[in-house]
């Protein structure tokens, strides 16, 4: 193994950015959340979906064949969303919050697809929600590697 005698200039990406190819003839509206549909291509979340992130602009593949274009998404940060079932929590509780589509979020686990944790509570179910992609992968594949 050779390793480094000198400086090596490396490209990194700019901010928690990733794109992903699109679907066939959909469109991913921007703020939506995104998922992955089991064959490697984005498209508006469908609860059980592995999260991908939020989409940063709308990405619309409606009369596109499938990776025609790609979504960016933003794959961690601090977003405000109404949560359901969110009332009167503290950020110390650190609460799963789950996505049964692209727009709906909620507390229930059920068959919905992980996306963060509730960060801060502000009121009703308004609630800043820390997300990671990687780590909600990771969270979801290890509950499953435990139930086996």
């Amino acid at each position: 193994m050779t390793t480094l005698a000198a400086n090596k200039q490396r490209q990194f990406q700019i901010d928690d950015k990733e794109e992903y190819p699109v679907v066939a003839a959909d469109i991913i509206y921007q703020g939506a959340a995104v998922g992955e549909n089991g064959s490697g291509y984005a498209r508006p979340l469908v609860a059980g979906d592995p999260f991908l992130g939020f989409n940063v602009a709308k990405a619309d593949n409606s009369a596109g064949a499938a990776g025609a274009i790609g979504v960016q998404v933003r794959t961690r940060g601090r977003i405000r969303l109404t949560v359901a079932g969110a009332t009167a929590i503290t950020a110390n509780d650190r609460v799963p919050v789950y996505a049964s589509d692209d727009d709906t979020f909620t507390l229930t686990a059920t068959s919905n697809s992980l996306i963060g944790f509730v960060s801060r509570w502000i009121a009703s179910t308004d609630c800043i929600v820390e997300f990671d992609a990687a780590l909600a992968k990771a969270h979801t594949d290890a509950l499953a590697a435990a139930a086996v």
